[in-house]
Order: structure tokens, then C-alpha cells, then sequence
């Protein structure tokens, strides 16, 4: 007899692991994985920063217990969280109008916030949610899952390698009405092309003028110019012009607690007692979902944010990742020149973040691989942080190599 999942079929594998698994099968003592995206130090190893592993020593000594955290998480964790994000000077924050939430990192946010959407939006229809293009694959299942209809808006120009401004405020402006806009805070990930602060005002106006509900991702707070206020700036700018947006923070990147999952998702409502309402409602969707977040991300973050020692070290840590990532921009722009490439490849070190989006094709990815051992995503995504200065010149070398065979 038939068993009674004979009928499943092997799933498509995600490209990122994919990648993984080719570069692991490789036997080329030179081989490179540009896939990750995980911070790793400049001999090419995972960094466990300072202030996490001074923390992490902390909770050990204090004896801390492994009891439940509550179905929200921890709040102090979580104030502490949407304060860094939102500010210190946050109006709305300091009168209790934010509704927060501990979550599994960003994708937890995220699908509660496509949930969340889906069961309480006010119009008879649910809007769709536009992503810009290209996006950080996973937002598309997510909300799709979540039972929202995914849409585009134009974002990346290929032959500038930077933000197709007049494209997307086309896009945005052309949305019906009140439609869910998901806009990454900084860093955008494949790209790390960001809009400046002046096109993001132009994108706030537009947003106002149909409507819209703006999701907010941050997943690289402090991690893409190495100060965490300039990178929330579009954050706070479009609450400060009266968004009531929905933020996905993930602490992954720039704490460095990728395992850990540990995160918030939080909204901006009218007032304290809305905020009250929205909460108990998100509750009402994790308790069904996974109960309760972990614990030991949220007790690390929560005892650097409340020392300021700790803080202070942070603040250091994360722009040492930063500035590390700047600096390797800097060398494989300057590595391909003393390569002989002869094109511009300025859009290196105007990108920002742990992605560098190359220009390089799908065919140059494949011979990437087949020829030299490099490993990365076919849309030509480079994850800076596998760039070190002992592979800079070998990865300049194939990346010119390339280009030369398959134009």
C-alpha cells in the first residue's frame, strides 16, 4: 500500500544554501564563500563580539534562571530595544503610543507582521504588500504565508547600480490606496543601495498622500555606517511626519546573535490605550505560533543596553564591523583596478551594508564557481564580510577573469 506521504516532492533548494552546500563540497584549498550573510573578522572567522561575550559572562555569574519569558518577552528587553531604534526623543515612544513585542529575529517580526495584517486590516479587501525589486528573498514567502498577495515596486537601476528613485515613487504613487509598503530601514539587502534623506522624504510625501501602511525592516542598525542614529534616521523620519508604521528589528547582524534569534516587531498607534489593544493582540497570535520567544539573546542585549560601560562597548563593536566592511569595499575597488579592469566600479564603495551587488551575471557567478572556487548568489550578490584582505586580490583577480570570458 501507498504510504501516505508518497506523494511529496523534493522541495527546490534555497539558492543561499545552495551556494553553502557547493562551496562545502569544494575541494580547492582558495575557495571563497560570498553567499553568508554573516559578519566574519579579517581572517575569516565568525567575531563573538566584546560587549556579547562580557554579557554573556555576566548572566553566567548572576546565575539568571531558565524559567518562561512571558508571551510578549521580556518588556525591558523590549523598551530597550524600540528605544534604540526609535530614539531617546521619540514622542510617541516616551507616551506609551508604541506597541512592542520580543520576536524570532526579523522573519519572526515579519510574519507576525503579515498576521497581524492580514486578520485586523480595517478594509473589507486585504491590501497587497509591495516589496521593492530585488528584496531579501524570504519577505516574499513570509507575507505570501501570512496570506497577503505580493507585489513589486521598482527600486534598483542596474546601469547606475544604484536607487531608481523616479521608478519607485512612480510604483509607490500608482499603489492603490492604502496598500502595505515594506521598505528596508538601511542597508538594503541584496543591494546596498539606500536612498538619500532627501529621497526619502519624497518617499515619506508620497506614502502620506496615498495612505499607505509602511512596514519598516532594520536589520543592520549601527551595522551599515557604523552609528546606529544615522541608520535609523528614515525610521524616525517617518515617524516623526506621522507614519503609524510597523518595525521589524532584528538584533542578528548587529549584535552579532545570529542563533539566538532575537528581535522585536512593534507598532506606532494613536495613543497608549490603542497600544495596549494592538499588544494584546499580537499576544493572541504567538501564544498559537511558539508560546514564548527565547530567552538568552534578549538577556544579553538587555544587559549591554542597561550598562553603559557595555553600551559604550557596543557602540565600538558594531563599528568595528562597519568600518571593516567600508575598508574591504575600498580594497576590492582598488584590488580590480590593479587587476586591469578598466570599467567603473564606483557603486563598490557607494553601496552600503554587508551586501555589495556586484553587476556581475549569472553566467560570470557560474564561472565564479566553476573556474575559481567563488561562491555567491547568480544575482551577482557579494557579502562583503567574506571579503578579507588575504583573498581581496585572488577574488579581484577571478571577478576580472570573468568578465573577460562571458561579456
Amino acid at each position: 500500500s501507498m504510504s501516505l506521504w508518497g506523494h511529496v516532492e523534493m522541495g527546490p533548494k534555497d539558492p543561499i544554501i545552495g551556494v553553502t552546500e557547493s562551496f562545502t563540497a569544494d575541494p580547492n584549498p582558495n575557495k571563497l564563500n560570498l553567499g553568508v550573510g554573516a559578519y566574519r573578522c579579517d581572517n575569516g572567522k565568525p567575531w563573538v563580539l566584546p560587549c556579547v561575550k562580557a554579557a554573556s559572562e555576566n548572566i553566567v555569574k548572576s546565575n539568571l534562571h531558565n524559567e518562561y519569558a512571558p508571551i510578549a518577552g521580556f518588556k525591558t528587553f523590549v523598551d530597550r530595544g524600540l528605544k534604540l531604534a526609535y530614539g531617546d526623543d521619540c514622542k510617541i515612544l516616551n507616551e506609551g503610543g508604541v506597541a512592542g513585542i520580543q520576536a524570532l529575529s526579523g522573519t519572526g517580526a515579519l510574519r507576525i507582521c503579515g498576521e497581524f495584517i492580514n486578520k485586523f486590516h480595517p478594509s473589507g479587501t486585504k491590501p497587497d504588500v509591495y516589496v521593492p525589486n530585488p528584496t531579501w528573498g524570504n519577505h516574499i514567502p513570509i507575507m505570501e504565508d501570512s496570506g497577503l498577495k505580493v507585489r513589486k515596486y521598482r527600486y534598483y537601476d542596474s546601469k547606475t547600480n544604484g536607487v531608481d528613485i523616479n521608478g519607485m515613487l512612480e510604483d509607490i504613487d500608482n499603489a492603490p490606496d492604502g496598500s502595505v509598503m515594506l521598505m528596508h530601514v538601511c542597508a538594503h539587502n541584496p543591494t546596498g543601495a539606500d536612498p538619500t534623506l532627501a529621497e526619502w522624504e519624497d518617499i515619506s510625501k508620497v506614502c502620506k498622500k496615498k495612505s499607505h501602511f509602511i512596514v519598516m525592516d532594520s536589520a543592520y542598525q549601527g551595522f551599515a555606517s557604523g552609528d546606529p542614529a544615522v541608520d535609523a534616521a528614515s525610521l524616525r523620519m517617518f515617524v516623526e511626519q506621522g507614519h503609524q508604521i510597523a518595525l521589524c528589528q532584528s538584533f542578528a547582524k548587529n549584535f552579532g546573535l545570529y542563533g539566538h534569534r532575537v528581535g522585536t516587531f512593534s507598532m506606532v498607534c494613536d495613543n497608549a490605550e490603542e497600544a495596549r489593544k494592538v499588544e494584546s493582540q499580537l499576544k493572541i497570535l504567538v501564544r498559537p505560533m511558539y508560546s514564548n520567544p527565547p530567552i538568552q539573546g534578549a538577556n544579553i542585549i538587555n544587559t549591554i543596553l542597561e550598562d553603559d560601560a557595555l553600551t559604550q562597548q557596543w557602540f565600538d563593536d558594531v563599528k568595528t564591523m562597519a568600518d571593516r566592511i567600508i575598508k574591504m569595499r575600498q580594497s576590492l575597488t582598488d584590488a580590480l583596478v590593479d587587476a586591469g579592469s578598466t570599467e567603473d566600479w564606483a557603486h563598490i564603495n557607494k553601496q552600503i551594508g554587508m551586501f555589495c551587488f556586484s553587476g556581475l551575471t549569472p553566467e560570470q557567478c557560474d564561472l565564479l564557481a566553476s573556474d575559481h572556487s567563488v561562491y555567491l548568489t547568480r544575482n551577482g550578490r557579494i557579502s562583503m564580510a567574506g571579503v578579507t584582505t588575504g583573498n581581496v586580490e585572488y577574488l579581484a583577480n577571478a571577478m576580472v577573469d570573468v568578465r573577460k570570458k562571458a561579456p
